[in-house]
């Protein structure tokens, strides 16, 4: 009598949308967190991109969805579509410009069809490997974040300052106690989600060193 082949156990897939004004650097940390790489010749996304990235939390294979969305206003329409059943959302700003940072609050305003209280939000200051040009105070981007009740750090895609720290560390563990074992994450179970590990999901250092001044 042969065996019954055992169910292969699916990966929960989590769906991460980065939102923020043009110029922002969302495809360089993009690029980084996926790639560990960064190039410093801009191009505008247009409408929607995509990339994707196996990690592991506390030896639990997790499947992430990233999309990277366009910062033009004439995009902001699509925004609606785009966060449709979104897990995590990550705002982000340039510390060197203040009125993206002031715009924040207009991308939280068209998340029309997001259950807030079922998503993880970021708000993610890029940037600051340009100090001297600075224009948001850390102290700022901070309170709104606590007021929020949002994740909160500032990053560089350029060098990949506090990336570890941010993504490894601070959104993999709020993850963890978001979607705890047993809870659906878009009709995927999720099972043993607990403690972070940063080495072991931190990309090898990649020779590129070259996307958004």
């Amino acid at each position: 009598m042969s065996e019954i082949p055992s169910q292969k156990k699916e990966i929960p897939k989590y769906k991460i949308i980065f939102l923020g004004d043009q110029n922002t650097g969302k495809s360089c940390i993009l690029n980084r967190f996926v790639e560990d790489k960064f190039d410093d010749k801009y191009q505008a996304t247009i409408g929607l991109d995509f990339q994707s990235k196996n990690v592991k939390i506390d030896n639990q294979d997790v499947h992430l969805l990233l999309y990277d969305t366009a910062g033009q206003e004439k995009f902001r329409s699509l925004i609606p579509m785009y966060t449709r059943e979104a897990n995590i959302i990550i705002l982000v700003y340039d510390i060197t410009n203040k009125e993206s940072f002031n715009h924040i609050p207009d991308w939280i305003n068209g998340l029309t069809n997001v259950k807030f209280d079922e998503v993880i939000f970021c708000l993610v200051g890029n940037k600051i490997d340009l100090e001297e040009k600075r224009e948001v105070t850390q102290d700022e981007g901070k309170k709104f974040a606590e007021e929020k009740k949002y994740i909160f750090e500032e990053i560089s895609a350029k060098t990949a300052e506090n990336f570890p720290e941010f993504f490894y560390k601070e959104l993999f563990e709020e993850i963890a106690n978001k979607f705890k074992p047993g809870v659906n994450v878009n009709n995927v179970e999720v099972n043993d989600v607990g403690n972070i590990k940063i080495e072991d999901n931190y990309p090898k250092k990649s020779e590129g060193k070259k996307c958004c001044k």
